[in-house]
């Protein structure tokens, strides 16, 4: 990753962000939560979107072993 500086101010912006998330979707932090420690390999994980003016987007990824190490090690999560 380099020599990467951490900029305090940066991270109040940040928090005060997720914070602002939060309140305006109150079950998406838990439904992430409780799918973080459900996921293993294999699982499929789905995704769609659909824009203001109707068009949907749609994805899905199959789980493999390196998504899980990414998964297991995750900024503030693991054990």
């Amino acid at each position: 990753m380099g020599n990467t500086k951490i900029n305090p101010m940066m991270l109040m912006q940040m928090k005060g962000m997720y914070e602002q998330f939060q309140n305006n979707h109150p079950r998406i932090v838990p439904f992430l939560n409780a799918a973080s420690e459900a996921v293993d390999e294999g699982s499929v994980i789905s995704v769609e979107m659909t824009t203001s003016e109707g068009k949907k987007l749609y994805t899905n990824i199959r789980v493999n072993a390196s998504d899980m190490e990414m998964i297991r090690n995750r900024v503030g999560g693991g054990d």
